[in-house]
């Protein structure tokens, strides 16, 4: 301000060329700062560095935008940033991705920000991508956690245990859950059956199926003679499935049906210790896991091009025959 003020002197002293020259400053910026000096009543304040931040934006989120996020927000607090946004989207939000997460940062509301790695995280090898569906099926078990299930579940059933069934196909993430009160092999053949019925129903045929090394699967660490097989093992024999056990300790090879485990923990089961709605019965829990499972199929994937399980089915069957057309 001391130096506009000193400026402003020396033009009406000398006039503005000359002290343009001398100041080093524009002509334009000193015929500025003496408009601002006479408009500020002549006080020295008044040639202070004023707030660029435009008085009004045409782009700016409306009051009804700010409304709709607010109550998405609060109706689903554990999705994340994308899925806010497809269904956001869905019920008439024409903003980005990118804005959305502005705005949520604005209104201190919680996002899903990426972490970074470690640098002396260790980089794994790029997963082994599928070319067609039921190539490999990945299997796998979830314990439904305690804080799920009802009293009257308890007292009928005499047990806190019941068990979540998961196959999801490597090339479209498409998914079979089911839900059991035991965990074996008699369990889990009759889910892997389940599984192939459920693919051929879409004309996809199981070719291979990866699980992991538990009892419920595989008898190879506890059985002293090596053709002692499971029930699971010759069930799969039975249908023609090949079956693929991961190395022992490396849940990371079976990926995608964690992945898919953690999303039923953030989307299925904290939502019903949230709203209350525990689980009553067998019947119910497979009832309400048929739903989510429904739902889970229906929900656009970034890694199938923002496509659901479901539309990426139908495009490849559409693709197939076309080809088959040109042939």
């Amino acid at each position: 301000m001391r130096y506009r003020m000193s400026t402003i002197n020396h033009a009406k002293r000398f006039g503005v060329q000359r002290a343009a020259a001398d100041c080093h400053a524009s002509p334009a910026s000193i015929y500025r700062w003496i408009k601002m000096y006479e408009k500020g009543e002549r006080k020295i304040e008044a040639l202070g560095k004023k707030s660029r931040k435009p008085k009004s934006s045409p782009n700016a989120h409306t009051a009804e935008e700010i409304k709709l996020i607010k109550d998405m927000r609060r109706r689903n607090p554990n999705i994340g940033l994308q899925d806010l946004w497809l269904r956001l989207q869905r019920r008439g939000y024409k903003r980005t991705m990118q804005g959305l997460a502005k705005v949520l940062r604005r209104l201190k509301l919680p996002t899903d920000p990426k972490s970074r790695p470690s640098p002396t995280c260790k980089i794994n090898k790029p997963y082994e991508q599928m070319d067609y569906p039921g190539q490999r099926v990945q299997i796998d078990v979830k314990y439904v956690p305690k804080e799920c299930l009802s009293l009257q579940y308890i007292e009928k059933y005499d047990s806190t245990e019941l068990y979540q069934y998961t196959a999801i196909d490597e090339y479209s993430r498409y998914r079979i859950l089911c839900g059991y009160r035991e965990h074996n092999t008699y369990s889990s053949s009759l889910f892997l059956c389940q599984v192939v019925s459920a693919f051929r129903t879409l004309g996809i045929e199981v070719e291979c199926v990866q699980t992991d090394n538990g009892m419920e699967f595989t008898k190879s660490f506890i059985a002293n003679n090596k053709n002692n097989h499971s029930m699971f093992e010759i069930t799969a024999k039975r249908l023609g499935v090949k079956l693929k056990r991961i190395k022992p300790h490396t849940p990371k090879h079976n990926g995608k049906v964690e992945r898919s485990h953690r999303e039923d923990q953030k989307l299925f089961y904290s939502e019903v210790v949230r709203l209350g709605r525990l689980i009553v019965n067998e019947d119910d829990f497979k009832r309400r896991l048929k739903r989510h499972q429904d739902r889970g199929n229906d929900r656009p994937m970034r890694p199938l091009g923002y496509l659901s399980p479901k539309q990426y089915l139908r495009q490849y069957f559409s693709t197939k025959r076309k080809e088959a057309k040109e042939k």
